[in-house]
């Protein structure tokens, strides 16, 4: 069950709610999205619904909910939502492009990256400063360096940060410079951190875990806004099945699967996916195709020479077909590109 306020409803109003609740042996996780609150409630269902909460002030509705996944479900919340991510919107009629390298190596590596990201239609910046890989010999990450890095590349180029965090102990710090909190595959059951970047003040950019169902992924979204936080955009980037000619076998199905299930942005990563550069661009394709609401693409300056992933990095015409691809092909189907901030000197 979850309580509806309104959006004029006061802190007073929603503290009531809670108090209510807890008062009658129940808990409730408040979770705050763009335009309004959310209470879920956890206990007794029959003893909530004498407690007649629609009659108290603030409250829009009461809602009970069927599936598990609660408060990121559409059984409450029917329209699909819009997630702001430093002022770039990441929602139902836009196509948002995120694009940059799959890690920070150097200042002069990422501004280019930036730059070619923007080429193909970027508004947002996607950068690892932490890395968590197969291999405990490959690169790991630049870590606090290349979250400054980062920093002071939007800084240039006005884009908005997204970046992975591994680890609860590290949500402060990548905070601290990311604009939108990523977590990855690996780590999309790692409870104790989906619930630390529901705690932290971000959006959250969340990854369908390699072996996990679409329920799997929406319980996952729901730990996070559980928490409080209901800015979240999920994001397929490839499921293991027994193919091998690919990295992974891309759920193109998910995208319509999931936007009926829930009311959260669902973006699709057509690097990770597929794993070759020659994939990109058609799978990008598909994902508009079949109403993606955005695509988070690798770029690099010189994909042979990458620290990470350089196989599947767009590079040179690449980039221009993929600026090409995302400017006519979401007009053709009635949405829009969402265009780049502008850097605050530029104003």
């Amino acid at each position: 069950m979850v309580v509806v306020m309104a959006p004029e409803a006061t802190q007073a109003d929603i503290d009531a709610v809670v108090e209510l609740v807890q008062a009658a042996g129940g808990e409730a996780f408040v979770s705050r999205g763009v335009s309004r609150t959310i209470i879920g409630l956890v206990g007794d269902v029959e003893q909530f619904g004498a407690l007649n909460l629609r009659s108290y002030s603030g409250v829009s509705d009461v809602v009970r909910i069927s599936v598990p996944y609660k408060l990121v479900s559409r059984e409450h919340h029917p329209n699909r939502s819009v997630i702001h991510v430093g002022g770039v919107p990441i929602g139902p009629g836009l196509v948002t492009v995120i694009a940059g390298p799959c890690t920070v190596e150097t200042p002069e590596q990422t501004l280019t990256s930036a730059r070619m990201a923007q080429a193909a239609g970027a508004s947002m910046l996607r950068g690892g400063a932490f890395k968590p890989r197969t291999s405990p010999y490959a690169f790991q990450g630049l870590g606090e360096a290349g979250l400054r890095i980062l920093a002071d590349v939007r800084a240039e180029t006005g884009l908005p940060v997204v970046t992975e965090v591994i680890d609860p102990a590290s949500v402060d710090l990548v905070s601290s410079y990311a604009d939108m909190l990523q977590v990855g595959t690996r780590s999309m059951q790692n409870f104790t951190l989906l619930q630390a970047v529901g705690s932290a003040s971000k959006p959250v950019l969340l990854k369908r875990g390699m072996n996990a169902t679409i329920e799997e992924w929406l319980m996952a979204a729901e730990y996070i806004a559980q928490r409080g936080n209901l800015d979240i955009v999920l994001c397929e980037r490839g499921i293991r099945t027994f193919e091998t000619a690919t990295r992974n076998t891309l759920d193109i199905s998910a995208v319509p699967v999931v936007q009926r299930l829930s009311h959260l942005p669902v973006i699709i990563d057509p690097s990770h996916s597929g794993g070759r550069r020659d994939l990109v661009l058609p799978l990008t394709r598909a994902a508009i195709a079949v109403g993606a609401d955005g695509i988070i693409v690798d770029v690099h300056p010189q994909p042979a020479a990458a620290m990470c992933d350089g196989d599947q990095a767009l590079t040179g015409d690449d980039i221009r077909e993929m600026a090409t691809v995302v400017r006519t092909l979401p007009r053709l189907l009635g949405r829009e590109l969402t265009p780049a901030p502008v850097p605050a000197g530029a104003r």
